[in-house]
């Protein structure tokens, strides 16, 4: 007589095990990402406009959205305090800047304010280790700019701006995808040029800000996806680093990576 042994509903159970805790890692990862874009547009509305949410209408709907997304009061303050370069406690926040190289040859500019340089500095060290990459010098692989982004505005696109951009002082005029102008000045004249030509064409500052941009003669193709993803996790551990201000990398798509998995890279990035 054979014993029927229960293996097949144990497997089951342990697949809608494993599968409940892909979904939740996949949604903590999500809603993860949605709170570091959410305080981040905290932090650049206080910087542009100040840090009261009745003289900023900016930060007045970015405080409300994130409420509205359930982000902690905590990290509400604390995107608050980095828009003023200040800690929650009210001291003055030190800027850190790692550079390293990353799998495939990936080269790597880290921004970060931190009221503990040698604490952000270790966990920085750390998670580039975790990630097969190196602490190494890599600024001259880069150009720092000032890049302003104008918020898009019915009726006036590249054409119209490119004149008075010249005239004041741009470097560079590009559009995105979403059809916004993207201005590259010198860094010392970003604030100037921003205000100015906000004023001039009646124009509204998405962003302003200094970036490491990458030179095209050094780019790296990311050509594996087994590598794509692990850039893919080291980006989002550092965005689990408090302070972290700018991520910039010097690489670019390869043939054999999907035009999503790029997409979410590139989103998760600031140049």
């Amino acid at each position: 007589m054979f014993q029927r042994f229960p293996a097949l509903p144990r497997l089951t159970s342990h697949r809608k095990w494993a599968s409940i805790k892909h979904d939740k890692a996949k949604n903590d990862a999500a809603r993860s990402k949605q709170r570091v874009l959410l305080t981040r547009d905290i932090t650049v509305a206080v910087k542009l406009s100040g840090p009261d949410p009745n003289m900023n209408p900016r930060l007045a709907l970015a405080l409300t959205t994130a409420k509205k997304n359930a982000v902690p009061k905590y990290a509400i303050e604390a995107a608050i305090a980095r828009g003023q370069g200040l800690s929650t406690t009210g001291a003055a926040l030190e800027s850190l800047v790692l550079e390293a190289i990353l799998p495939p040859s990936v080269a790597t500019i880290i921004e970060c304010q931190t009221d503990n340089k040698l604490r952000a500095l270790a966990d920085l060290r750390l998670l580039v280790k975790e990630a097969g990459g190196q602490v190494s010098t890599v600024g001259f692989m880069f150009e720092k700019k000032g890049r302003i982004i104008m918020r898009k505005k019915e009726g006036i696109g590249m054409d119209e701006v490119l004149e008075p951009a010249l005239d004041a002082g741009v470097q560079d005029v590009h559009e995105d995808e979403e059809g916004r102008v993207l201005l590259f000045t010198e860094p010392a004249q970003t604030k100037t040029i921003a205000e100015s030509l906000a004023k001039e064409l009646d124009m509204e500052i998405e962003e302003s800000e200094i970036i490491y941009d990458p030179n095209e003669d050094t780019k790296v193709e990311v050509n594996d996806e087994d590598a794509a993803a692990k850039l893919s996790n080291f980006l989002d551990d550092l965005q689990e680093v408090q302070g972290i201000q700018g991520v910039y990398m010097n690489w670019t798509k390869g043939e054999s990576i999907p035009a999503e998995l790029w997409e979410e890279l590139r989103g998760k990035v600031t140049v």
